[in-house]
């Protein structure tokens, strides 16, 4: 017959598409299911005491779960675990109330061995106390834990929504300054969004255990009232028999019930209540490593507990014991923490000063190096994981990626001449950067929109110049929510890093990294380079042009382009700054992308007739270069102020600061302006692509 019943089975999963559905997927329908059938199906007292059972045995392996859990992330299904435990307890209530109530005249083994045995634990041959311990442990579950529990998820959920644009921010930062991949931003997104999913799941599914400590409390009076009546009135029981039965009965189904409603709502409150420790570490290790890692607090204790144990009427032999182990324990935590790592200074030998000369004292210089102070060596330590290491190659990465040349490698090395907290970024042994940072600490940036004070120390951030304050971490969150964008140290410095390879890419391309990005394109285009460089130009000039483009911001990416235009103008043009005019033509795409975007539409700023004649005056061709122009000092000043003020007018109303100007002029009036507005860029007409609309939105004249 069982038989039969399990082919029926197969063969109506079979029919309805449900056997290649995998046993896990099915569990929780199942589950539910069987919850289901709790409420509505009558259950021997075997059978309950399993559940029961079962009941308890996975309320505690939620409890160790979540007391193991590195983060409340890692048991992000909590909130479902809770509504789905708090639907069984319900539903073993209605089982047992039924077997109670139809079977409890026959005894305290109506409803089971396990409710039985709670109800006698707890009674203990007197009903009042029986009740009165009972509604004690309702009341702690239902005032104490889950309420204190479902507060603290509130109020996560709260600000981890308001943090959200936020902590948004600081990952977008993250990957501008390619410090992170798209992989690592999707993947930090996620998280953000499954933290604030998280929080407000908690919030609400706390709702669930509080109506069911209600439940319990409805479901005992119920079951002891309805119970003495059946007795007494369906059975011709005694009143104190039935009240023997039936109180046994309905206070041992209550507390078995309540129990792991009580260890599911501890869970729960682990879960929330826990804040960051060091990675990997969960909540018993940071409780441990916290409360007794400084043995001032222990002695301390330790005094305390042994004045109150000397005073006449206490008992003396438990204080005096306990004031023993905290002493022996704050003894035994001073003689064995390991001392803090002296910084030693450094140490010159008489042998070594007295060590002759030779040429390999002679170091050649960097052509990207940093030096940083002996507080922020842990950051570059290899030894200790040093978190800079990691942001300045994926920086170098995302650079060549970007801009089209792989820069060469950052030589770190500590300076015990320097402030401790400080560090230098060096090109060509010339420092073109410098800033303070604290380690362990974190800057809070202001992007312009933040309200509010916070406490610390004011800086400016080092790569763009906007206020900043140096907070300490438990000021992270408030700093968040008040709009402020907040890094920590690593990436304060690898942001400026990344932006000092930016604007002195020129500088960083030289001959090796040149002839190395030649060997490179060579394996994908070996003819086209045979035939351009060295044959038809030579790799010093072809190097003055890549690192005219990236003067000019341009980025080098298209090198066949640029190959392409150099093989067909080299014949009769070998001036690097007529090449470099010709090359910025044919990327004018690219050049108009990088500044505009995909917009149709280009806000430009353009010369007034009379001032475009008089420039195209001084850079006639008749002069011999940008150098020997010869301008008058009352037009310079007012081209310089005019350029200063067009630009900064753009920037204001959020647009790109662009000249535009005609091709022949295009060249020296970049380099004359470069000084006096360095985030002008001038572009050509001939580089604007036909499918583009120009706007003059500025213009820049004798009147400006």
């Amino acid at each position: 017959m069982i038989a039969g019943i399990q082919k029926n089975i197969v063969d109506t999963m079979q029919r309805s598409g449900m056997a290649g559905i995998p046993l896990k997927a099915l569990a929780i329908p199942l589950f539910v299911l069987a919850i289901l059938a709790m409420m509505m199906l009558p259950l021997p007292p075997f059978m309950l005491d399993l559940l029961f059972t079962f009941n308890i045995a996975l309320s505690l392996v939620v409890l160790m779960v979540a007391a193991y859990s590195k983060r409340p992330l890692d048991f992000a299904v909590f909130p479902t675990v809770l509504l789905l435990t708090t639907l069984m307890r319900l539903s073993l209530n209605v089982a047992s109330t039924r077997v109670v109530l139809l079977n409890g005249h026959t005894g305290p083994d109506a409803a089971g061995k396990v409710i039985e045995a709670f109800g006698h634990v707890l009674i203990g041959g007197n009903f009042a106390v029986g009740l009165i311990v009972f509604i004690i442990l309702m009341v702690i579950n239902f005032m104490v834990v889950t309420k204190g529990a479902g507060r603290i998820a509130e109020v996560s959920a709260r600000f981890a929504l308001d943090a959200l644009p936020g902590k948004q921010m600081a990952i977008d930062a993250d990957l501008n300054a390619g410090m992170i991949d798209q992989n690592e931003a999707r993947r930090r997104r996620l998280e953000v969004s499954q933290e604030a999913d998280f929080y407000g799941s908690m919030d609400g599914a706390s709702k669930f255990v509080r109506g069911d400590a209600v439940a319990g409390i409805i479901i005992l009076f119920i079951n002891i009232v309805g119970g003495l009546i059946i007795g007494v009135a369906t059975h011709n029981l005694p009143l104190a028999t039935a009240a023997n039965y039936y109180v046994l009965l309905a206070v041992g189904d209550g507390l078995v019930a309540q129990i792991p409603a009580l260890i599911i709502s501890i869970a729960a409150g682990l879960l929330v209540s826990r804040v960051g420790g060091e990675e990997g570490e969960d909540v018993g290790g940071q409780m441990i490593r916290q409360m007794f890692s400084i043995p001032r607090a222990l002695a301390l204790t330790a005094g305390v507990m042994a004045l109150l144990g000397v005073i006449p009427g206490m008992p003396h032999m438990i204080f005096l014991s306990i004031a023993a182990l905290c002493g022996y324990i704050a003894w035994w935590l001073d003689n064995h923490q390991p001392a803090a790592a002296a910084v030693p200074a450094p140490v010159v030998s008489e042998t070594t000063a007295a060590t002759e000369a030779t040429w390999e004292d002679l170091q050649p210089v960097d052509p990207l190096g940093m030096e940083v102070g002996y507080r922020l060596i842990s950051l570059v330590d290899k030894g200790q994981d040093g978190e800079l290491l990691k942001r300045i190659k994926a920086i170098r990465k995302k650079f060549a990626q970007d801009v089209g040349f792989l820069p060469p490698q950052v030589h770190i090395r500590d300076n015990l001449e320097m402030k401790p907290s400080m560090y230098r970024i060096t090109v060509k042994g010339v420092v073109v950067a410098e800033g303070e940072v604290f380690n362990g600490m974190f800057m809070a940036i202001n992007p312009g929109h933040a309200t509010g004070t916070l406490n610390g120390t004011a800086a400016t951030d080092p790569a763009f110049g906007l206020p900043a304050t140096w907070i300490e971490s438990r000021q992270k969150e408030h700093a968040l929510l008040a709009g402020f964008t907040v890094v920590d140290a690593a990436t304060v410095v690898a942001t400026h890093m990344s932006q000092v390879l930016h604007t002195q890419a020129a500088a960083l391309l030289g001959r090796e990294e040149t002839q190395a990005l030649l060997d490179h394109f060579a394996k994908f285009s070996p003819k086209l380079i045979e035939d351009v460089v060295p044959k038809l130009l030579s790799v010093s000039v072809f190097q003055k042009v890549l690192q005219n483009l990236l003067e000019e911001g341009v980025h080098i990416r298209d090198l066949r382009t640029i190959i392409e235009v150099v093989a067909e103008h080299a014949p009769r043009i070998q001036s690097a700054d007529d090449l470099t005019g010709l090359v910025r033509v044919e990327l004018g795409d690219a050049i108009v992308q990088q500044l505009y975007g995909r917009s149709g539409e280009l806000a430009v700023i353009a010369l007034d007739p009379e001032m475009e004649r008089m420039l195209l005056s001084v850079f006639s061709p008749n002069t011999n270069g940008v150098d020997n122009v010869a301008m008058e000092p009352g037009l310079a000043d007012l081209l310089f102020k005019g350029a200063t003020n067009a630009a900064n007018h753009h920037e204001e109303a959020g647009l790109a600061p662009v000249l535009l100007v005609p091709d022949r002029m295009r060249g020296p009036l970049a380099r004359l302006l470069k000084r006096a507005a360095p985030r002008l860029r001038v572009i050509a007409h001939g580089e604007i692509p036909e499918s583009s609309v120009i706007r003059v939105h500025t213009i820049l004249g004798a009147q400006s």
